[in-house]
């Protein structure tokens, strides 16, 4: 390829004419503690504090570089392009804590990005010349400085860290297409070809432990979310609940699954950093489980609610109780933990009663007094979206979608019937009102009435996460919305 310049010379600094500043940049908790914080973030001028602190607090590589590199000459490669790798001897001499840093300059980022590309198009033979792959360098440095463009999230995290820095690791399961042989080839390490796409279709088979089934899924995502990538799958192949199992039991159906590799995501953060894993799934309209995967969130958001309004309750009138009994103690003695007694007991124990507290609760508020206990703490919890709250329900890290057929939607506008299809045999598992089904899935949120729409055509594999190129059945692509509904009471 012959590359021209657009925007840099020959000859001159990719940065010509591109100010850049030091910036701080942190993440504060709730309650105000700083969770992170960098004082010497060295970004364009242009940037916004938004975008500075994406940079620092998601992309930079923030330990782990060696501090002392060297370079590896390699004798078909410019001199400018050789890759780096740790300097041992110079290293060892360092003090430990010192041996090695992070990155601090959107410079360091956009060298380790624009550099391997660089690097991979010198090797695979893209340039015609060493000036267009040096054009290129410096072009693409100074589009990545000014936002002309920029790479997906795995880039960001993973691109240049084995080619600027020589770092690596034990093979993590990937694998590259070779450009020499155009075969596929498995990686021998983590970082020298990595894993640099967005999003990935993954299949899922009715199967519990093998290659393609169920547990087998959850290493595969774990690996793609590891290195800061997406995933999607379609779940309708697993079969519903309480249909037969080869042993002669009955299946725990979709869902529980679901919230297994729902628990599983969550627990992962997405490239090293803070960011949550993306995770996408859908499943068919004809599943036997359909309504219990629509109402999902709907279910789990009701709790949320229940644990919150409930905590803050019982906090109340457990303390309440405990005030009664500790206030009358210096008059009544032991009669102060009646409350035939003690007045302000009976009443705080009917106002708890009145609140649905639990008796157990309130007695055993009553015995922390009657051992000289003079406060109770009780967890309240909140409604914040990072919360213990949240964090105890299911079905918070993905992005749930239904599809729908040509079929399901002419039986909508007819008022009829659909019919659930078991997976194991074919037959029909229920059958439901259509238009009932229709509202049910599309139903607008809660306290916050937002919910994610794609458009996807209907198919028994792929994913959600984009259009597939063909279908399974011959029907149009179908706009449909995520099950991230509210409560059922919010339904017309």
């Amino acid at each position: 390829m012959k590359i021209e310049r657009r925007f840099t010379t020959a000859g001159k600094d990719a940065y010509e004419g591109v100010a850049f500043r030091t910036t701080v940049s942190e993440i504060k908790n709730p309650d105000g503690s700083v969770v992170f914080r960098r004082d010497d973030v060295e970004v364009p001028a242009s940037w916004s504090q938004v975008a500075s602190d994406i940079l620092a607090q998601k992309y930079f590589r923030k330990a782990g570089i060696p501090a002392v590199r060297r370079k590896v000459e390699e004798n078909d490669v410019p001199s400018w392009l050789w890759r780096e790798t740790p300097d041992d001897a110079a290293i060892a001499a360092l003090p430990v804590g010192e041996r090695t840093i992070g990155e601090r300059s959107a410079r360091q980022v956009f060298h380790r990005l624009a550099g391997t590309w660089t690097y991979w198009g010198w090797k695979g033979g893209y340039f015609d010349a060493e000036a267009d792959a040096r054009a290129y360098y410096d072009e693409m440095c100074y589009m990545l400085a000014c936002q002309m463009a920029a790479p997906n999230s795995p880039q960001w995290f993973n691109t240049g860290l084995h080619w600027a820095y020589g770092i690596d690791g034990p093979a993590q399961g990937h694998h590259y297409v070779d450009f020499k042989t155009g075969k596929l080839v498995r990686s021998k390490s983590a970082y020298e070809h990595p894993q640099p796409h967005a999003c990935f279709i993954q299949s899922v088979a009715d199967d519990l432990v093998n290659e393609g089934g169920i547990m087998d899924l959850w290493v595969r995502e774990a690996r793609l979310f590891k290195y800061g990538s997406g995933t999607g799958s379609n779940f309708s192949k697993l079969r519903g609940e309480n249909e037969p199992l080869a042993g002669g039991g009955k299946s725990s159906g979709l869902m529980s699954f679901l919230k297994i590799g729902d628990r599983a995501a969550g627990a992962i953060k997405s490239g090293g950093t803070t960011r949550r894993a993306a995770k996408m799934v859908t499943v068919d309209i004809d599943h036997p489980d359909i309504e219990s995967y629509i109402d999902w969130k709907v279910v789990e958001e009701q709790k949320v609610a229940a644990l919150v309004t409930g905590s803050m309750l019982a906090s109340k009138h457990m303390k309440a109780v405990m005030k009664a009994c500790v206030e009358a103690k210096p008059d009544l003695g032991d009669a102060a933990f009646e409350p035939t007694a003690n007045p302000p007991l009976k009443a705080a124990i009917k106002a708890a009663k009145d609140s649905m507290i639990p008796l157990n609760y309130v007695q055993r508020v009553i015995q922390f007094a009657r051992q000289g206990f003079t406060e109770i703490d009780f967890k309240v919890y909140d409604t914040d979206w990072d919360s213990d709250a949240y964090l105890t329900v299911s079905g918070q890290n993905s992005n749930n979608s239904v599809r729908v057929t040509d079929e399901f939607l002419r039986a909508v506008e007819a008022e009829g019937d659909w019919k659930l299809i078991r997976r194991t045999d074919g037959k029909v598992a229920g059958t439901v009102r259509a238009n009932e089904l229709w509202k049910r899935s599309r139903t607008p949120p809660g306290p916050a009435p937002t919910r994610a729409c794609s458009t996807t055509p209907p198919s028994t594999t792929g994913t959600p996460a984009r259009p597939a190129a063909a279908s399974t059945r011959p029907t149009r692509a179908r706009s449909t919305c995520s099950s991230t509904t509210p409560p059922a009471i919010w339904r017309r």
